[in-house]
């Protein structure tokens, strides 16, 4: 399992996942601190060595220091002590490192925790370890969003209509976590993907799935594509929705309404990329409408003027663990 809060999921400590990096420059992260590119490293070594000693599940966390682990953006306790609530925590600069280039997260940039979420077959602690070490788990950035992951050769349009979403994907295919067998002549695998939202968070803007591969040439490639939108818009030939859901945030309470986005999204996607002589492996991105951060609630609560590069929205997110596909003989 990984445990980390940044897109899409670092090796790292720091928890910048519900940052809206279009309003704030994060710190500078390389390629392997990336959960990404770690399942991209695992494709090739399993090309070299015969196994991929990457094949990890997603999991959320706190990565706290207090002794809290509160999860929600308005009621943020920090990381440690150093940026518990207090006029001062949102601009507070962080530890850098003039002679490597590196700066580092000032109090703005840490985000509420994450959570992890486990498809057992009950409630007890064997049943949730078992799920636990079949990879059959989710992270989210904190909110409790519902989402389901399956991936087939056999799945149709009609499936992600169905209320009986669970029974569908075990019978017609393989959960979150884990493998896809060698591809039907002819056969492209598809994914039934489904995100219901948090009974009291904000809706949803989009799902996404993301594949990454290794080409001919053992290359590492990875390509993200929509997969269901909200209020009708439409996504394009390239596999992107190009027009933004919207924003109700108001920054002066602060609160946002959920006048904009669905209370669920579920599809059935086929990679129309597909080649079934190449490693690969997919998972999916469930992203809601902009919140407000922790920053928008302190900047009220203590009446501050913050700097402009410190971000006051977020779009909270969930990711499932990946799907593997790996050509056999």
């Amino acid at each position: 399992m990984i445990s980390a809060g940044i897109p899409d999921f670092c090796f790292k400590t720091w928890d910048f996942g519900n940052l809206d990096v279009s309003q704030a420059k994060t710190p500078e992260m390389l390629p392997g601190e990336y959960a990404r590119s770690g399942l991209l490293r695992g494709l090739q070594l399993e090309a070299r060595l015969g196994v991929n000693p990457f094949k990890f599940g997603f999991e959320g966390a706190t990565d706290t220091h207090t002794g809290l682990s509160t999860i929600d953006e308005d009621n943020f306790f920090g990381k440690f002590t150093t940026y518990e609530p207090s006029p001062e925590r949102a601009a507070h600069a962080g530890k850098s490192n003039p002679e490597l280039k590196i700066k580092g997260p000032g109090g703005g940039y840490y985000s509420a925790a994450g959570t992890t979420a486990v498809w057992a077959t009950e409630n007890t602690r064997g049943a949730i370890f078992d799920a636990m070490e079949r990879r059959e788990t989710y992270a989210t950035t904190g909110p409790r969003m519902r989402v389901r992951f399956f991936g087939g050769f056999d799945f149709t349009v009609d499936d992600a209509k169905r209320r009986d979403l669970a029974l569908i994907g075990y019978s017609k295919g393989v959960p979150m976590g884990s493998d896809l067998a060698k591809a039907p002549k002819g056969k492209a695998p598809s994914f039934l993907v489904y995100a219901l939202r948090d009974p009291m968070g904000a809706n949803i803007d989009r799902i996404q799935i993301i594949k990454g591969w290794l080409d001919a040439k053992g290359n590492p490639q990875e390509k993200l594509y929509d997969v269901a939108v909200s209020d009708g818009r439409q996504i394009g030939a390239d596999g992107r929705c190009k027009i933004s859901v919207g924003d109700t945030v108001d920054l002066s309470i602060p609160s946002w309404t959920n006048t904009i986005g669905a209370s669920e999204l579920g599809t059935v996607w086929t990679d129309p990329d597909f080649d079934p002589s190449l490693r690969a492996f997919y998972y999916a991105r469930v992203i809601e409408i902009p919140t407000p951060r922790w920053t928008a609630y302190d900047r009220v609560k203590f009446k501050l003027s913050l700097p402009k590069e410190i971000p006051l929205k977020t779009q909270e997110r969930a990711y499932t663990s990946p799907i593997w596909y790996t050509p056999k003989g």
